[in-house]
């Protein structure tokens, strides 16, 4: 029987490896799931759990994120492709279609550089591949009876058996005036730029869009939030409008001495802070810590309630989510990827790196900006290995006293000079041949759940 039909069976005339779907497609969305645990709990090998977990991805029932680990998530939500169609290529290359425009919604997952003879090309080309190449009309059609795609670069057509052939096929044979290394590239930019959207943990891998969140009306009565407040054991909901758009907050601070008919709309704080499902975890918590927010009203584009996000969730899942060691070619990480953590004779932590030609500005010395990113990742890692805890920033002071050439050996030594739960105080200096370059005073908030 296929998985998606065992919820009709009985538990017992189910194997283990069902017995896992059907526990995995029970627990509630957002939580964690854990191979070992679930092997434990379920009594099987993690082996079998892993099997398990890894058939539930591909059907869209959990979501592994490499700083949160798998989560159980919604499969509507997680049904959207993560890999370019072909229409985002014909947009990225600012390009036109030939023929096969029923295609243009399917997804292509390599690409084949068309700079060979036809009898090798056959062997790279399968079903879901865009076969990159110049004037060469044997090999669109050959790429098109493969089940791939065709960029045809330089700004040359093809012919019309061709286009046929693609309108019959449902695959699109795209042009556009770049040469073929020049649209490789840009392609192979807008896949890494989406690998690295997918590392990044967004609200909606917390929440489940599901419209169960609590809240009132505005023509509702302090009885009626009172009535909600003592089902759901919450002392603060969003306000929504007859549309369900969020128009206010309110908290039980709001109520407090008023009449049990009074109504909301008297009482609440209009225009709340609100997140959307993209919004990063990262975000949320900077806001919610910095202003004091303990709970966020999640809204689609037209602003209508889908759900709400709870301090506590936000800064646990902070917390959980631990720093990868390579998040992929941001402009941090590149700047960063020079940098060795070191140790003097006192123990003391700094980095040491080179100033590379890319990180100069406009006066051919290392840009201000850059060693300002440098001292505050600086600080970052000391205050993590202080206080093993991820931290938003309130406010960052910088001093800068000398340029810095290229190719310059620099040293960034951070001094955390104030500590306590909820603050730390760090002072950063870069240094070049033991002199200061640049000085830094950062205060932040540690994330704390509690």
């Amino acid at each position: 029987m296929m998985p998606g039909n065992d919820k009709h069976k009985h538990p017992n005339e189910l194997t283990k490896h069902e017995q896992l779907l059907q526990y995995i497609r029970e627990l509630p969305i957002g939580t964690k799931v854990p191979v070992r645990q679930m092997a434990k709990d379920r009594g099987v090998s993690e082996g079998t759990a892993y099997r398990a977990l890894k058939e539930a991805e591909q059907l869209g029932l959990v979501s592994t994120k490499e700083r949160i680990g798998t989560v159980r998530v919604d499969k509507k939500r997680r049904s959207h492709p993560e890999q370019l169609t072909f229409a985002e290529v014909l947009e990225i290359v600012q390009g036109s279609l030939l023929g096969g425009d029923e295609g243009l919604d399917k997804t292509l997952h390599k690409l084949v550089i068309g700079a060979m003879e036809l009898d090798e090309m056959i062997g790279y080309i399968d079903a879901g591949s865009l076969l990159i190449v110049g004037n060469r009309q044997n090999a669109h059609r050959i790429a098109l009876e493969q089940g791939a795609g065709v960029l045809v670069t330089g700004g040359f057509g093809t012919s019309e058996e061709v286009r046929q052939l693609a309108n019959a096929r449902k695959l699109p044979i795209l042009t556009c005036r770049h040469d073929t290394f020049t649209v490789a590239s840009m392609i192979n930019r807008a896949m890494y730029d989406r690998l690295i959207k997918r590392k990044i943990m967004i609200i909606a891998d917390l929440l489940e869009p599901s419209g169960k969140a609590g809240s009132l009306k505005q023509s509702s009565s302090v009885a009626d939030f009172m009535k909600l407040s003592l089902e759901t054991g919450s002392s603060r909901f969003p306000i929504t409008d007859e549309w369900n758009r969020v128009v206010g907050m309110i908290t039980a601070k709001d109520t407090a001495g008023s009449q049990a008919d009074q109504s909301l709309d008297k009482l609440m704080t209009r225009r709340p802070m609100t997140v959307t499902l993209n919004t990063p975890v990262a975000s949320a918590a900077h806001r919610m810590v910095s202003e004091g927010i303990e709970l966020l009203p999640v809204v689609d584009r037209q602003r209508k309630l889908v759900g709400a996000i709870h301090r506590g969730e936000v800064l646990r899942a902070m917390q959980y989510a631990n720093r990868p060691a390579h998040l992929g070619e941001t402009f941090d990480a590149l700047m960063w990827g020079g940098f060795s953590e070191q140790r003097d004779d006192q123990n003391r932590l700094y980095y040491s790196g080179l100033a590379t030609p890319q990180m100069s500005g406009p006066l051919g010395t290392i840009s201000e900006g850059v060693l300002t990113s440098l001292m505050q990742q600086a600080a970052s890692r000391a205050v993590e290995e202080l206080r093993k805890r991820e931290y938003v920033l309130d406010n960052m002071t910088t001093y800068f006293l000398r340029t810095v050439p290229v190719d310059a050996g620099i040293s960034i030594v951070p001094n955390i000079i104030e500590a306590s739960r909820r603050y730390v105080k760090v002072e950063v200096e870069a240094l070049l041949d033991g002199e200061v370059v640049a000085k830094a005073m950062l205060t932040a908030q540690t994330i704390d759940p509690a």
